[in-house]
């Protein structure tokens, strides 16, 4: 892993606090239970402890002006305090990182007996500034934070590298600077952006990932705040639930440039993560791609197969928020339709308000295809399978 000079030199002052301090409560997933890797957990940064990973110079601009970053929390009533379920808002004390992590162990990763759980931040307000550099910093910083506070205290976490997305070689640099740790997953990058993500300005991100072997992960959120567009194409929405509603519309524009663009035609071993932009409207979406595609592929000639193999071999969907249709006869084959056994893992979003429970939030579905989305998609995804229970995860 190639970690900066000032992170080398932190990392021996973690090493002697740790040393000092009453060890943390113990991994428990050895107990009886289906194991499963949750995909979407919003472990947060205190606003200290990240400054501490900074360089100077924005320590000392976030001291004089603030974080100077947009958030869609100031334009929309997101549910909850905060986005988070109301009776899971732990208390930061003195030693914040550790009671944080304790929290979230005891109230989601042990108490569901998740063999992995991906982090994948709590902030995405770094894609919204123009100011590449401040962003470049801040994604680093958060980078370095979560390696050495969560990654390094618990085998069962797994990291996505933030990037700037904003400036594509600046990214392509920050996923070689921490893309080789083996506990970091994926790159991720926020649903709101500049232009679609098949556009070639972002070429050498998927380079790097290629490169590093690692996933490109867009999660839902920032649409239409900073410098990204608006979150419709008719403009801004007033309330809450529209935006969500906006968001898939988004997630669409992105997956339909990734094909048609050819992206997946220039980096073959490219994957792509749709998380959190829920999952059934991608099957009659990707029947419109592949009528589209059959009348106007002359229009796009290197795209040779039909949109939905690109979909099949490329792309993979999380499940939360879980659409639920009001037949539930109907649920298994909207599942087959988008290659759920293939194609959907499980994802929670812990922990947010509109949080999906691994116990509650499916309905009944058979045993094999529910150990795919539960745990061997993921696993077979981010090279997880081969974990031993003395390692701190489940075994496969």
């Amino acid at each position: 892993m190639k970690i900066s000079p000032r992170t080398n030199k932190r990392r021996l002052g973690v090493e002697r606090m740790e040393s000092t301090q009453t060890p943390l409560s113990k991994s428990r997933t050895s107990k009886s239970g289906p194991s499963i890797i949750d995909c979407d957990i919003h472990a947060s940064i205190p606003h200290d402890g990240l400054k501490a990973y900074l360089p100077r110079i924005y320590r000392e601009q976030i001291e004089t002006w603030g974080k100077r970053l947009p958030g869609q929390n100031q334009m929309y009533m997101n549910g909850g305090t905060n986005g988070s379920m109301q009776e899971h808002q732990p208390t930061r004390g003195g030693n914040d990182e550790d009671a944080y992590l304790n929290y979230m162990r005891a109230n989601h990763i042990d108490k569901f007996n998740l063999a992995y759980g991906i982090l994948t931040g709590s902030d995405y307000g770094v894609h919204t500034t123009p100011d590449t550099d401040y962003a470049a910093a801040l994604c680093s910083a958060s980078n370095d934070y979560v390696i050495e506070r969560y990654l390094s205290r618990d085998s069962r976490l797994k990291g996505s590298v933030h990037i700037p997305k904003q400036d594509p070689i600046l990214s392509a640099k920050e996923i070689d600077r921490v893309g080789s740790h083996p506990d970091m997953v994926q790159v991720i990058v926020s649903n709101g952006a500049e232009r679609p993500y098949g556009n070639r300005r972002y070429e050498p991100i998927y380079e790097a990932c290629v490169r590093n072997n690692l996933p490109f992960a867009i999660h839902v959120s920032m649409e239409g705040i900073g410098i990204n567009h608006p979150p419709t194409g008719a403009g801004y929405v007033s309330y809450y639930a529209e935006y969500r509603a906006a968001r898939t519309q988004i997630m669409m524009a992105h997956l339909a440039s990734f094909i048609f663009e050819g992206v997946f035609v220039k980096y073959p071993d490219l994957k792509v993560i749709m998380v959190e932009a829920g999952m059934l409207w991608i099957a009659p979406y990707i029947w419109r791609l592949d009528q589209d595609w059959k009348a106007l592929r002359h229009q796009t000639p290197w795209v040779k197969e039909p949109p939905s193999e690109y979909y099949r071999k490329h792309v993979k969907v999380t499940s939360q928020p879980l659409e639920l249709p009001p037949q539930k006869e109907l649920f298994m084959p909207m599942l087959e339709a988008i290659s759920a056994r293939d194609n959907l893992m499980f994802a929670s979003d812990y922990p947010h308000w509109d949080f999906d429970s691994p116990l509650l939030a499916f309905p009944k579905i058979d045993e094999d295809i529910k150990r795919r989305i539960f745990y061997q998609n993921a696993a077979d995804l981010y090279n997880l399978s081969s974990v031993k229970l003395a390692e701190g995860g489940v075994q496969a």
